[in-house]
């Protein structure tokens, strides 16, 4: 392969970047990783066409970008692969993962630095779009004031209100996973700050009371998705998406109801959230 040939078109101005000119399958000579890499930290969501990948391969890739993480609670994995989740959709569901706004597994001590999702099909009249957000924009629109506000609290993720909640699913040894962070965190490599809660596991803000959290949290969230933060990927068999889970929100449009959708995603380990003045 030519590593020469990659070319990253951007989607909008603050988040989100397709990728052409690379293939996933292959090995990722260190001019391509570092193409890539540098894409994601620049658009927080990175976009890839027509790729043909087993689930080692896919592993593979994921791997170039750090350790694979475990999903805490979800038995939807591909036989022999643990760190592969199956995201399904068809008639039969009562539900479909990611369809409120969220980081992934952000109730975890250590939450995930990105996910790799790889759609195989889709439904057949569209639908099943994802939005990203740029929870960097959601922070640096905020006024002064809130800015200082946030930047001195702390949030509870709880992973019980959704696993054990809405999925229904049974906690493994020593519960679901329940961590305090810090509502703006620092990203580790570009060192701007981010918004860092969201609807699906942050349940109230430590230092205040539940009246003002829920009031902050709410509006917090309210502002976090406005569409001039975001991007949408309208999905075609065979692509893929890399998301940065630092600072980039997502959700997933469940609007094909009862057609079929069906993907597998690996998630990359991430580090301990800080906020650094």
């Amino acid at each position: 392969m030519d590593e020469q040939t990659i070319v990253v078109r951007k989607l909008t101005p603050g988040i989100g970047a397709e990728i052409t000119g690379v293939d996933l399958a292959r090995p990722l000579g260190n001019h391509a990783f570092q193409a890539i890499h540098d894409a994601l930290m620049q658009n927080l969501v990175i976009f890839f066409r027509d790729q043909d990948l087993t689930h080692d391969q896919q592993k593979a890739f994921g791997r170039r970008f750090g350790e694979l993480h475990i999903h805490p609670t979800s038995i939807a994995t591909v036989p022999n692969h643990p760190e592969v989740l199956v995201i399904k959709a068809d008639e039969k569901s009562k539900f479909v993962a990611g369809e409120e706004w969220h980081t992934d597994v952000s109730c975890d001590p250590e939450p995930p630095m990105g996910s790799i999702l790889y759609l195989k099909e889709v439904p057949p009249d569209g639908g099943g779009d994802t939005l990203f957000a740029s929870m960097y924009r959601a922070f640096e629109t905020l006024s002064p004031p809130i800015q200082k506000l946030c930047e001195s609290l702390t949030a509870i993720h709880d992973g019980a209100q959704v696993y054990g909640g809405r999925f229904g699913q049974k906690p493994k040894e020593g519960g679901f996973p329940k961590n305090e962070h810090p509502v703006v965190r620092t990203h580790p490599v570009t060192g701007r700050k981010a918004l860092y809660v969201n609807r699906n596991f942050t349940t109230r803000i430590v230092q205040l009371g539940k009246r003002e959290s829920d009031a902050l949290l709410n509006l917090l969230w309210d502002h976090s998705e406005t569409p001039e933060f975001q991007c949408r990927f309208a999905w075609r068999p065979n692509s893929i998406a890399f998301w940065d889970n630092r600072a980039a929100m997502h959700h997933a449009m469940w609007d094909y109801f009862p057609h079929r959708r069906l993907g597998y995603r690996v998630t990359v380990k991430g580090d301990k959230p800080f906020y650094r003045a």
